[in-house]
């Protein structure tokens, strides 16, 4: 190999995997549905915005009770779907880009904002597109999507490339331990039918330490990792701190970065 040849540009990774999008566009007219196939995430839903909204106001000096705590400031939801937490965060105040590399999931989102009097920016597009273009965000919402990418790392870097010094990363995904298998896969997908079977591939779930290793070499520092239960006799979930199954980190960019 010549030095030329070693001096030049570093391949690009591509992060999709076709084969996930290809299963969430098939069922990409049900996102808005609460009794459909996506019952699981509306239910989670409201665990995962009392998190976001709470500590995102906390890192910005903002009032959580206020109607917009988020005015002037830009998120990012990549990996939106449907658009279950873009709204929600639009409401809020926050200029949204909504980010999905299936297009049937963003013409689902952008009708359902439509109907609802919302103006976001809804892109069929990837991480390592935005990222190249030069995009930047206070906030990112990274929320069930890691488990699903091509790969990980590479992910992770885009997604920190996009935060501004001192922007903060939410990040939610499941843990690879049989206790996580038995309920997540085994139970919701074959004996509960709360998800299509194989909606999820356990070998690509994310242990706690994984999760913190890749945030470190992505250049962004940890602050907190909680855990989400639910309980089946309520119906609901809430956080705690067992990491078993499924938790959400909250990670920031240095200032000055």
């Amino acid at each position: 190999m010549t030095n030329a040849a070693r001096s030049g540009p570093e391949p690009k990774v591509d992060t999709v995997d076709p084969a996930e999008v290809a299963r969430f566009s098939a069922i990409a007219a049900e996102w808005w549905d609460p009794a459909g196939k996506f019952r699981p995430l509306h239910k989670f839903n409201p665990t995962r915005l009392a998190f976001v909204k709470d500590r995102a106001a906390a890192r910005f000096g903002r009032d959580p009770r206020a109607m917009r705590p988020f005015e002037g400031l830009r998120f990012l939801d990549i990996g939106c779907g449907g658009g279950l937490l873009t709204e929600p965060m639009c409401r809020l105040g926050a200029t949204m880009v909504g980010a999905d590399a299936s297009e049937k999931n963003i013409a689902t989102a952008s009708v359902h904002a439509a109907e609802q009097g919302l103006a976001i920016d809804y892109r069929a597009t990837t991480a390592e597109a935005l990222a190249e273009a030069g995009e930047r965000f206070d906030v990112i919402l990274n929320m069930e999507v890691i488990e699903h990418v091509a790969d990980r790392d590479a992910f992770l870097n885009c997604c920190a490339e996009m935060l501004k010094p001192g922007g903060i990363m939410f990040v939610a995904t499941l843990n690879r331990t049989l206790k996580a298998l038995g309920l997540a896969v085994i139970g919701a997908e074959y004996i509960l039918g709360w998800l299509p079977r194989g909606t999820h591939d356990w070998s690509k779930f994310v242990t706690p330490d994984e999760m913190k290793s890749g945030l470190a070499a992505a250049g962004l520092d940890v602050a907190e990792i909680a855990g989400i239960a639910y309980n089946p006799l309520l119906d609901t979930w809430s956080l705690g701190r067992d990491t078993g199954v499924n938790y959400m980190v909250l990670a920031s960019k240095p200032e000055g970065v």
